[in-house]
């Protein structure tokens, strides 16, 4: 019976001590797949749209198990999911901020549990170090600079001022942050260029109509509309109809985006020049995220580069456009 007791006490530590050795993998989950949590903005923009969607369809090829979470434009829900994030152990973390600062906290969070973090689209301003391994976008500063040589060149030997309203992203984004610097710089080698105001439409179309609106009527005379994004350039052509101009015409707009609406917009002579960000990011993603779970080192900052288009390239591009 002692015999008995003892050999049955022992195959109980041997499977106690199996059991506790067989849980996932350092790099993966116990099928050998890579969990991503991913933080989105929201869905404020024809371009956030379709960087979901991209993300959503990479991550599927990839084979990545994705927990997708939407911050509908608030840093505080980006903050719960990360947290949430965390406590599911996911392998690695990716978000685009909604604002630029306001992470220390939780990316240290992030850090302490060992999970890795990738920004997408969007970088942030952190006191801390090594709280993220890679970003993956674009460069807003150029992005901005752009939009503003096109100005400049446009308005090379203007004989008076032209007058420049500015529609600004969400507040304290990156995008909007940069895009303004970019611009700014841009059009200082010409002092007849002036922006005359600046607000924020928020990124949204809505938005957009609605400071355009509140723009004509303080301001008899306007030449150009910089649009920090398609669907606020969008917006603020619905004002300018209302108002009995014609937008490409009567007021120039320049944006950035280059989405489908915004590409027809060109193509149809309502838009005079477009700054593409291309927001298909999904597959070099899902690559980086393989590589910084597996350990292995990847750039600090992966750089998407973007194109720029006329009315004639707008209509030689729409049939293969992709958002």
């Amino acid at each position: 019976m002692k015999r008995t007791l003892a050999a049955a006490l022992g195959a109980l530590i041997a499977a106690t001590v199996v059991g506790c050795g067989s849980g996932p993998a350092p790099g993966g989950s116990a099928d050998g797949k890579v969990t991503m949590g991913f933080s989105q903005v929201g869905a404020e923009s024809g371009w956030r749209t379709a960087n979901s969607k991209n993300i959503q369809e990479a991550a599927a090829a990839a084979g990545i198990d994705l927990k997708f979470s939407d911050a509908n434009g608030k840093q505080e829900n980006q903050i719960s999911a990360i947290r949430s994030f965390i406590q599911q152990h996911v392998d690695v973390i990716a978000f685009s901020p909604v604002v630029r600062t306001g992470w220390d906290a939780v990316l240290l969070e992030a850090k302490n549990a060992g999970i890795p973090v990738i920004l997408t689209d969007r970088a942030v301003d952190t006191q801390e170090t090594d709280v993220y391994k890679t970003f993956v976008g674009a460069d807003f500063v150029a992005e901005g600079r752009s939009a503003g040589d096109w100005v400049v060149k446009q308005y090379a030997t203007a004989p008076a001022q032209v007058n420049i309203v500015q529609l600004e992203g969400t507040t304290g984004a990156d995008p909007a942050i940069d895009r303004s610097k970019g611009f700014a710089d841009a059009i200082s080698a010409n002092p007849k260029l002036k922006v005359i105001a600046s607000q924020t439409g928020d990124f949204t179309r809505s938005g957009g109509k609605q400071v355009m609106e509140a723009f004509l009527k303080a301001n008899p005379k306007i030449d150009v509309v910089f649009a920090q994004n398609d669907d606020m350039g969008l917006g603020a052509i619905e004002a300018i109809e209302a108002a009995g101009l014609k937008p490409g015409q009567d007021v120039k707009i320049v944006a950035v985006d280059a989405t489908h609406d915004g590409m027809q917009a060109l193509a149809d002579g309502k838009f005079n020049f477009l700054v593409e960000c291309n927001p298909l990011l999904g597959p070099q993603l899902m690559d980086l995220a393989k590589k910084v779970v597996a350990g292995e080192t990847v750039p600090s900052r992966v750089v998407v580069p973007d194109k720029t288009f006329d009315q004639q390239q707008a209509i030689a591009a729409l049939p293969d456009r992709k958002y």
